[in-house]
């Protein structure tokens, strides 16, 4: 399947939703009734991408995913930069091992607000920067999964 939108992700069912990152992939995943967004984990991508993708492809199907939403890291004017296109190849070349919908979220300020929702919760620095990537794929599937079940 190609790139979508939101509103045309299928209706039910997991979906994943991925903090694209130049050092890693926050991964997080919601349950197939889609009310809540959880981070699941950090996937480190190294000088190949084929690891990152085997590991991102194993989280799809343990989870039976049906769809994917990719952090779209827009500028912060919405214009489109060099990690605006990093993040399309991303979607590209996992197309290429799943052929499962993928959808963009606009993810401008995730991270800082995954940041400030951790200091609140009295995490490390150290554990903040362990999960901060994961954190913020939740709030951009949450931010996802909300935008669909309000639609009109």
């Amino acid at each position: 399947m190609p790139v979508t939108d939101l509103f045309n992700l299928p209706p039910y069912g997991v979906l994943i939703g991925i903090d694209p990152g130049t050092k890693t992939l926050g991964i997080a995943a919601c349950d197939a009734s889609r009310l809540i967004a959880s981070p699941v984990e950090t996937i480190k991508k190294g000088r190949k991408l084929g690891p990152s993708l085997d590991r991102l492809v194993a989280i799809m199907d343990e989870r039976r995913a049906v769809g994917l939403v990719l952090g779209l890291p827009l500028n912060m004017d919405g214009s489109e930069g060099p990690r605006v296109q990093s993040a399309r190849a991303l979607a590209r070349n996992i197309l290429e091992r799943r052929d499962l919908p993928i959808a963009f979220q606009d993810e401008r300020l995730t991270s800082a607000e995954a940041e400030r929702a951790m200091i609140s919760a009295d995490l490390s620095r150290a554990r903040r920067a362990e999960l901060i990537d994961a954190s913020a794929a939740a709030i951009i599937l949450q931010t996802a999964i909300d935008r669909i079940a309000n639609q009109s």
